[in-house]
């Protein structure tokens, strides 16, 4: 006889999508744990098992996220710190394949809807951008330079995301940032 798990199988998915419908239709300010934990089918601790707070099932793959730039970056035949952020970009574009643009588009609506959604994404951001400049130094580019050409490809990655979760976009995330990369080349001809 087969053991069932102690939690529901993929309640973290669960719980997201949960999550990112009910933000959706009614604010995220009008969306309790509970409303969450009730519409994923699970209970409040279980909620708590994954996440911290509700805003956490909006940002919870922050580890996993960076790793795709950072292991990109590690894994880089580049030597120069913008070809190392380009391939470091270019690993995080896997995070964003074709199905995902819908729950994307739906997931950054939610957060432009209220401040303390936007400063938590800023932070995400800044976590991105100092793991990129630990990597770039770690690859033997100095601080300071590690620090611009890491901000510079958050700029870069910012621009091809907004491109990719525009309303009427249907080319994959990498020609979206292909395109920035080159924006951000021919801003120094």
């Amino acid at each position: 006889m087969e053991r069932m798990g102690r939690w529901p199988e993929d309640a973290r998915g669960r719980l997201k999508h949960a999550a990112i419908a009910l933000f959706t239709e009614r604010g995220f300010d009008a969306v309790t744990v509970g409303d969450i934990a009730a519409a994923a089918g699970v209970t409040e601790r279980t909620f708590f098992r994954y996440f911290t707070d509700k805003r956490e099932a909006l940002f919870s793959s922050q580890e996993e996220y960076n790793a795709l730039f950072v292991n990109a970056l590690e894994s880089s035949p580049a030597t120069q710190p913008m070809a190392l952020v380009e391939d470091a970009l270019r690993g995080g574009a896997t995070f964003f394949p074709d199905g995902k643009r819908e729950h994307s588009r739906a997931r950054q609506a939610i957060i432009t809807s209220s401040p303390a959604l936007v400063e938590r994404e800023s932070l995400k951001r800044i976590r991105l951008t100092e793991a990129l400049s630990a990597g770039l130094v770690a690859r033997g580019v100095p601080p300071r330079t590690a620090a611009l050409a890491a901000t510079s490809g958050d700029g870069a990655f910012a621009l091809a995301f907004a491109t990719w979760i525009a309303e009427g976009e249907d080319r994959p995330f990498d020609e979206c940032l292909t395109e920035a990369l080159d924006l951000l080349r021919s801003l120094h001809p």
